[in-house]
């Protein structure tokens, strides 16, 4: 496949739309004019990349009718890809005003076509919710026990301290009742943190007492670090 396999559909499907339409204009794959209308240009390339979306925004200084245009992902060459990470392109691509349109090469010319965006302005709506959900993470944290980049699996929450905490108090005490650990602790959530256990690190033994379990045990080595802050 070449890049120049992408242009016939694209001249035709903007021809049918009362464009002329030109290849290969001062550096531009395909650009399109109407009237009076700012131009339209679209750069061709045979996948989705930086280099794509960097000589995208240099022609935003000719207009603001910039298109990218790539083969329609497949099974066999990164259909899965597209399907995982689509929404997050298409984002990408509104964020930096640009429209997003893929080609369909096993479709006949008039139908081969698919434009996902439009190159618009992007004014993103802020979600309060979330907005909300950070800041308080961010206002519950004890210091700043990790560090930029580190592993998922092992970032230190809000809430996983508050689990180390009971953890610790636990290792100190041995089998506890809910109610101790939530008063000594100051760990008001500790009984959702106990009974929902999501890291298996507490058992409860009796009505309304807890202890330990063996990974509860590994996870104190674990994290003696964060335990020893707090």
């Amino acid at each position: 496949m070449r890049e120049t396999d992408l242009y016939p559909a694209i001249k035709q499907y903007l021809e049918k739309q009362g464009y002329e339409v030109k290849a290969e204009v001062t550096d531009c794959d395909v650009v399109a004019v109407r009237g009076t209308e700012p131009p339209i240009v679209v750069e061709l390339k045979l996948s989705f990349s930086l280099p794509l979306l960097m000589q995208a925004i240099d022609r935003q200084s000719l207009t603001d009718e910039v298109y990218v245009a790539i083969p329609k992902p497949t099974k066999q060459a990164g259909g899965a890809l597209w399907k995982r990470h689509k929404r997050g392109l298409l984002k990408l691509c509104r964020r930096l005003g640009l429209g997003l349109i893929t080609i369909d090469l096993k479709k006949s010319l008039g139908r081969a076509v698919e434009v996902h965006c439009d190159p618009l302005p992007y004014a993103p709506r802020k979600n309060k919710r979330r907005t909300g959900r950070l800041l308080k993470e961010f206002a519950q944290r004890v210091g700043d026990p990790n560090q930029g980049g580190s592993n998922k699996c092992k970032i230190i929450t809000s809430y996983r301290q508050d689990a180390l905490r009971c953890l610790s108090y636990i290792d100190a005490q041995g089998a506890v009742k809910l109610k101790e650990i939530r008063e000594k602790t100051s760990v008001e959530r500790a009984g959702g943190i106990l009974q929902k256990d999501h890291y298996g690190w507490f058992t409860r033994v009796d009505r309304g007492i807890y202890d330990i379990t063996p990974q509860g045990r590994s996870a104190l080595d674990t994290f003696r670090t964060a335990i020893a802050a707090l």
